[in-house]
């Protein structure tokens, strides 16, 4: 099963909805066959056990190193756009759109 990171907005714009968005994204992955790494979903340990900003930036590079592509999603995001930049300096193919996800390979041929 190929495991796809999703590098999205988080917070430009409304926080709840840019995390919704990417839960819904997730899902449909899912639903494609897909292993969706939605690391919004950190939202929630956040919310209980705040970290720094870096420390999650480390965390994200490290399920970057583990998928086999990034979806990035548009929207403004400091954060999307390093994981993406990070993604690409490691090789990992990018896309930005689900439908150019292979099943075989990182991006449809």
């Amino acid at each position: 099963m190929k495991v796809v990171y999703i590098a999205s907005p988080y917070t430009v714009g409304d926080v709840a909805a840019n995390v919704k968005r990417q839960i819904d994204i997730a899902s449909h992955l899912m639903n494609r066959g897909f292993c969706p790494i939605a690391p919004l979903l950190s939202h929630f340990i956040q919310i209980q056990h705040p970290r720094p900003y870096e420390n999650w930036i480390e965390i994200d590079f490290e399920l970057v190193r583990r998928c086999d592509v990034v979806l990035h999603l548009r929207g403004v995001s400091d954060g999307a756009d390093r994981e993406v930049a990070f993604a690409k300096k490691i090789g990992k193919p990018v896309v930005y759109a689900i439908h150019d996800i292979s099943t075989n390979g990182g991006e449809s041929q």
